[in-house]
């Protein structure tokens, strides 16, 4: 029962180790995740800024195209209100170039910053996907190796449950999943080592009689006592 016991230890510390390997590896893929959506959010943010640019030098050529109109107009003017009048269609195209220029500049140091911004977040994102790739790597390793020593310890195991009468491996197995992976513990000066609670001092003292299997009363794992080998 005690090797019984060791192997199925081992086993829960097995799954636990790939527990651990699993959820380092999936919060990495969150972090990539995370970054990724930052990356995202600054190519939409930079793409509606281009979209911005075009449609200010889309506005800036409106307003020369304007002034080239006004100024072809200028020769063949006859009065000189309609001279006044054409010239300050041309002053008010040239102040609204000007204006649409300095937004225009605005939008670039923007897409400037938001670039750099993006840069960043992509190396970022490169040496995460690097690291996780390289770890998954390793964690495949050991996982493959886990599930080697798993298939060993199963089989082991299974031909223990085999030796053991169906009552007390029925038991047992109901131990197993109730009491933390712990069903077989020993008992020492006195008490159950599993709850820290003394045992009736005839039960205690029938342990070293071995000759079948004693439960606590308390919380009822398999006991056993540790004798001196000679």
């Amino acid at each position: 029962m005690r090797e019984l016991q060791s192997l199925d230890q081992q086993l829960i510390q097995l799954d636990e180790k790939r527990r651990q390997l699993e959820s380092a590896i999936s919060e990495q893929r969150l972090e990539m995740a995370r970054v990724q959506e930052m990356v995202d959010g600054l190519a939409d943010e930079m793409e509606g800024f281009q979209t911005r640019r075009r449609e200010l030098n889309d506005a800036i050529a409106q307003e020369e195209r304007n002034i080239e109109r006004s100024d072809a107009r200028l020769p063949d003017i006859k009065t000189q209100k309609e001279y006044v009048a054409v010239l300050k269609e041309i002053d008010t195209a040239k102040a609204m170039i000007r204006d649409l220029q300095a937004q225009l500049t605005e939008v670039d140091r923007q897409l400037e910053s938001l670039g750099s911004d993006r840069a960043e977040k992509e190396q970022e994102l490169a040496s995460l996907a690097a690291t996780v790739e390289a770890r998954q790597a390793e964690v495949d390793q050991e996982m493959a190796g886990f599930s080697s020593s798993v298939a060993e310890m199963n089989g082991r195991k299974e031909s223990l449950l085999e030796q053991i009468p169906a009552g007390v491996r029925k038991r047992y197995q109901t131990l197993i999943s109730r009491r933390g992976g712990m069903a077989v513990v020993e008992a020492r000066n006195g008490a159950c080592t599993g709850c820290n609670m003394q045992l009736p001092p005839q039960l205690y003292n029938s342990l070293f009689k071995l000759d079948k299997p004693q439960y606590c009363p308390h919380c009822n794992r398999l006991i056993y006592v540790q004798t001196e080998q000679g």
